[in-house]
């Protein structure tokens, strides 16, 4: 990922709407959501939804994929994985005993969730 790819995927989750989205996505890995269910978790009419889902989708963030009548969206994972190396690649000049408390903080939220409500 370079700085332009992540400049723009940031900037998509730089909104209250799109960022929950996202989150919920990431929470409902593998199975994906439909956007009509997006639009009601949210509380956002369904053509703002749809607006909001393109531009996540243009960031890469999430894809959606067609089942039968409705489009089921996914976060994409390995994109979400690039932007999160892109932040931390250079994390406190390589110094581990600085950074340690991130990579403990991201493997606590695996089994709680704590860190990712943070």
């Amino acid at each position: 990922m370079d700085e332009s790819d992540a400049l723009e995927a940031l900037a998509a989750l730089a909104q209250p709407t799109r960022l929950n989205t996202f989150r919920l996505l990431i929470a409902s890995e593998p199975d994906g959501v439909a956007a009509g269910e997006l639009a009601r978790a949210a509380k956002a009419p369904q053509n703002t939804m749809s607006a909001h889902l393109s531009v996540l989708a243009n960031a890469g963030l999430v894809r959606g994929v067609r089942r039968g009548r409705s489009i089921l969206y996914r976060a994409d994972l390995a994109r979400f994985r690039a932007l999160v190396v892109f932040l931390t690649q250079d994390c406190c000049a390589g110094r581990a005993d600085i950074c340690a408390p991130l990579f403990a903080d991201l493997a606590t939220c695996r089994n709680s969730g704590e860190a990712a409500d943070a």
